[in-house]
Order: structure tokens, then sequence, then C-alpha cells
């Protein structure tokens, strides 16, 4: 399966597949921790890991340790939204610890290289 990371800045997104052995590289970091850019090739980009899903679609919450699959009762925030008021479900939740399962990996630029996303991406894809 494809490892995906989306990369955000500001009010723009962009998805871009990685090689597997450039995902390598991700896995035992966990929601919160910044890494290099140049891991997945953005050189001179610095990420920061804001969540992600694993290969069932189920999200990561970063209140739970490592990289287990949990079923916790929550009543709102990531993967929730309550339709009434004091609402509570039982829902299924991925560890905060990237691991082999997770496909997908979402994450917020925290500092800028000297090219643009569209041009590195770009050139990737030709």
């Amino acid at each position: 399966m494809a490892f995906k990371v989306v990369i955000s800045d500001k009010e723009k997104s962009v998805q871009m597949e990685v090689e597997p052995s450039e995902s390598r590289a991700l896995i035992g970091l966990t929601i919160g921790d910044e890494f290099d850019g140049s891991v997945i090739g953005l050189k001179g980009y610095r990420l920061k890991i804001t969540g992600g899903s694993d290969k069932n679609g189920f999200p990561m919450k970063k209140t739970v340790p490592g990289a287990r699959r949990v079923r916790s009762l929550v009543s709102g925030g990531v993967g929730y939204k309550p339709a009434r008021k004091g609402e509570r479900r039982r829902k299924t939740f991925r560890g905060n610890t990237v691991s082999e399962d997770i496909v997908q990996i979402n994450t917020v630029v925290i500092e800028k290289g000297e090219k643009p996303l569209e041009e590195l991406l770009g050139a990737d894809e030709e």
C-alpha cells in the first residue's frame, strides 16, 4: 500500500506519495514531532506531524500512546462530531506513533525551503 504525506502550508494542502524506503525514516515519530523535509524529498523544509490514519482508515489520536489500536468512549474531538449535546460514542482510534500500519500522515510546514512546494512536487511527477 502506498504511503502518503499531506503537507499543509497556510490555506493550501498538497498530497504526495512517498517511496517505502523514505517512509521507513518516519517510523517511530509521534504526533507533534518535527522532521526534516529532505527525508521525503523536500530539501530545506521542516515539517510537523499533526495526525494521520492507518490502513483501515482509523485516525491517529494524540492522547493514545504507542502504535496500538484502541476503542475509546468519546464525546467529541478528533474522529467524532456528536449530533446533540452530551452524546457519547465508542470509537476506534490508532495511537500517536507512526508505524508500519500507518498509510497517511498529515503535516504542517514549520520552515520553508528556497523553492516553493509546487516546484518541488512538480519535478517529482515528471
